[in-house]
Formats: C-alpha cells, sequence, structure tokens
C-alpha cells in the first residue's frame, strides 16, 4: 500500500512538469514586440494597425498554398481559418490593441504546432515590411 503512493506521487510530479513545460515556453522577444508560445497558441505584439497585419495573413497564407475557409474582419479584429494538405485547421486570429499595434494568435492543429505556428507567423512577417 505504501508503495502504490509512492509510485503514484511520483506519477503527478512527472505529470506536474510535463504539462508545466507545455504549457508556457517563450519563444523569444524581437523588435516588433512580445512573442510567446502558450497553451498551443503562437502569440504575438505586433507593432503595425489591424488592417496591415490582416493583409499580410492573407498574403502569407497564399504564398505558403493554405485553403482560406473562413475570414472574418471588423474594426477591433479578424479571424482567419485555413486547412492544410493534410486537413489540419490552421486559426489566425488578430486583436487590435490601438490603432498602430495588434495582437495575433496563431494556433496549428488540435493541439498546436510551435514549429508550424512559427513559420506561418514568419511569413506574415516577412509580408509586414
Amino acid at each position: 500500500m505504501n508503495k502504490q503512493k509512492v509510485i503514484l506521487a511520483i506519477l503527478y510530479v512527472g505529470a506536474a512538469i510535463t504539462v508545466s513545460g507545455c504549457v508556457l515556453a517563450a519563444v523569444g522577444a524581437g523588435a516588433a514586440g512580445t512573442v510567446a508560445y502558450v497553451k498551443g497558441d503562437l502569440e504575438i505584439l505586433e507593432a503595425k494597425g489591424l488592417d496591415d497585419v490582416y493583409a499580410a495573413s492573407k498574403k502569407a497564407l497564399e504564398g505558403l498554398e493554405l485553403t482560406v475557409i473562413q475570414d472574418n474582419k471588423d474594426k477591433i479584429g479578424a479571424t482567419l481559418v485555413s486547412r492544410d494538405s493534410q486537413d489540419k485547421k490552421i486559426t489566425i486570429t488578430l486583436k487590435a490593441v490601438t490603432d498602430e499595434s495588434t495582437e495575433i494568435s496563431i494556433r496549428y492543429g488540435t493541439f498546436g504546432s510551435e514549429a508550424k505556428s512559427s513559420m506561418i507567423y514568419n511569413k506574415i512577417k516577412e509580408n509586414l515590411k
């Protein structure tokens, strides 16, 4: 019985360490603002207005040959949803923070992919220059 408690405690500690590593892993901070990978979403504060980031995001998806299946935009935000060749869902959510800054959130697939989300963000950055 005591052995079971020890094993259970070890499993709890191992799970806590594993989950905490996935919850927040900093990608880095650039001149554009803060970049973080949180709970499967790549989150960026970009020093550009919503219209510019929206246009760059659409162009990035087009450049990566990702099919856009949903495209909604208003003055305070936008959502672009697309699918890749393996039918994985990619969601880019934009929120205007000020007239000259936009919060970007990118989720690749159900559980997120930091590498693929970063690849999409890098393409968006290329289109913002």
